[in-house]
């Protein structure tokens, strides 16, 4: 899927578009037009962004990412209590949750699951970093603690291989050789993508339908029971915002999750918005996990994570 640029007037309108579907959603986020844009009714130039009468007003600050007023630490940084993983896999160190795959013991695909609870509407804050081009990683969410049905490659294999449901978009990643796994560690449902090589990270994933890619990165999705999921406008150019992610570096994942609005937020930048309105396969509360999926020399790492109840 590609986005075409659009002019610093449809970039404002889309913004505004936004900003009126996330209030509804129950948000009140705000989004700055582009310098020199005017507003609606309103001039360019060295006024630009002011519609009628004399200003949009001032515009919020943006969002710190390491306020915590609300959250609760649900990873101490030191043990892994209340967190629920393949011990082979998964251990602490420095301060970080990590998991560790090699070529003669690869993970698969494998979760750690936290067990203190299936949120509903939340906030989730928490650093990661994937190191390893054979692997991949996500936070999972409002899952559920079965295998997924779609998504993985031939039964038992780590990553997304042909047999994955996104055709040429879920082919190629982690194909490797038969790894059975655990299914007491093994989550369905959503997922907040990230992935080394880039073409992934921010998306949104469904491992429990068809639907599978449900919103790619860059993109606003209006998904309905029975219709093929639809656009609802871009969020900017896909290469641009791949821009925003770290490689071999620390990450700021932020999600926020509330009905049926889903977004995430990647290093501050908003990679995906969904709005899920599929009351059949769509799930309200679940589990939080986070993944590690390699066949080969991976490794990923998680820190600061933080979740309010929303």
């Amino acid at each position: 899927m590609s986005f075409r640029r659009s002019s610093p007037r449809s970039r404002t309108l889309t913004l505004i578009a936004l900003e009126v579907t996330l209030t509804i959603a129950g948000f009140r986020i705000s989004a700055q037009p582009p310098a020199g844009a005017g507003g609606p009714g309103g001039a360019n130039g060295a006024s630009g962004g002011r519609g009628r009468g004399g200003g949009m007003g001032a515009q919020p600050d943006p969002v710190d990412f390491n306020d915590h007023t609300g959250f609760v630490q649900i990873f101490d940084g030191q043990t892994l209590n209340g967190w629920d993983g393949n011990p082979a896999v998964w251990k602490v160190e420095d301060g970080a949750m990590v998991g560790t795959s090699t070529v003669a013991k690869p993970t698969g695909t494998t979760f750690i699951i936290w067990r203190g609870g299936e949120p509903a509407d939340f906030e989730l804050k928490v650093e990661l970093k994937q190191e390893g081009v054979t692997g991949n990683t996500g936070i999972q969410y409002r899952s559920l603690n079965i295998t997924p049905t779609f998504g993985r490659g031939p039964a038992g294999t780590g990553g997304r291989g042909p047999g994955g449901a996104a055709g040429a978009s879920g082919g190629g990643r982690g194909r490797g050789p038969q790894i059975v796994n655990d299914p007491h560690w093994d989550l369905s449902g959503y997922q907040a993508d990230f992935d080394f090589i880039n073409r992934y990270s921010g998306q949104l994933v469904d491992t429990s339908s068809t639907r599978f890619i449900l919103t790619p990165r860059g993109a606003m999705v209006d998904s309905e029971e029975g219709k093929k999921a639809k656009l609802l406008g871009s969020l900017g150019n896909v290469d641009e915002l791949a821009g925003y992610v770290k490689i071999n570096d620390w990450n700021q994942y932020h999600l926020i999750v509330k009905g049926n609005t889903l977004i995430h937020i990647l290093n501050g930048h908003v990679m995906a918005i969904t709005l899920d309105n599929d009351t059949k396969l769509r799930t309200m509360k679940g589990l939080i996990g986070f993944q590690i999926e390699s066949n080969g020399d991976s490794r990923v790492s998680f820190r600061n994570v933080w979740l309010k109840t929303l």
